[in-house]
């Protein structure tokens, strides 16, 4: 009998289940990111002045929403190069280097905007007093805009692209597609209009990460029975 722990069949079982477990985390740690944020700063960007954030817990609760944001970005990146080399030759060469480039792109933008953030909370001024005003004003706006304006349309391409891909190869069903592409249209038109409107495409990735873990789980299953 063959030991399939050290063959291809294991390491193709074992690459959906990384694409499935990095999705998850990203999905959690995007969707918590967003809440401290909008928790922080709540109504969104247009409605809170600097006087407002001298609060400490609107502060700390920014402050880890920050240090959230690269855990985040590193498990995006993960989660996109399992899936692609799960995917292989098989990918459409097109539409992969859309999805590859929307998600760099969405993770470039993602990294900006908490840069914009943390530069607003690291302006030197006195303890407990307010940023000043300019600052204040160019780095809400800045961040907002590089990640609710661009962020989220290239989290939509990248979700359209997938889908796609997913639909003609096969491994995405017919629900989850019409789903991904449901939230794309929310992340194009929606997004940057109604707050939390953003927290659409953390919960797509974990619905699809879910998905990914419970049919690699069936077929770990499966083939464990027929050796």
């Amino acid at each position: 009998m063959a030991d399939v722990r050290s063959g291809p069949a294991q390491r193709a079982l074992e690459t959906p289940r990384a694409a499935g477990l990095a999705g998850v985390l990203f999905a959690l740690l995007l969707a918590a990111a967003i809440v401290l944020i909008r928790l922080g700063v709540p109504q969104g960007a247009d409605t809170v002045t600097p006087g407002g954030f001298t609060d400490s817990t609107r502060r700390g609760a920014v402050g880890a929403a920050l240090a959230l944001v690269p855990f985040a970005g590193i498990f995006f990146l993960w989660f996109v190069g399992v899936v692609r080399a799960h995917v292989g030759a098989a990918e459409d060469k097109f539409l992969a280097t859309v999805l590859l480039g929307s998600g760099l792109v969405f993770v470039a933008t993602m990294f900006g905007a908490a840069a914009a953030v943390g530069a607003v909370l690291a302006t030197a001024h006195p303890a407990g007093a307010a940023p000043p005003l300019e600052t204040w004003d160019f780095g809400r706006h800045f961040a907002y805009l590089l990640m609710i304006g661009y962020g989220m349309r290239m989290a939509a391409v990248f979700v359209c692209s997938l889908s796609v891909i997913g639909h003609r190869l096969g491994i995405m069903p017919r629900w989850l597609t019409l789903f991904g592409f449901l939230c794309a249209l929310t992340l194009l038109f929606v997004a940057s209009n109604v707050p939390w409107a953003e927290l659409v495409f953390p919960g797509w990735s974990l619905v699809l990460s879910v998905y990914i873990l419970v049919v690699s789980g069936r077929r770990g299953a499966g083939t464990a029975t027929a050796t």
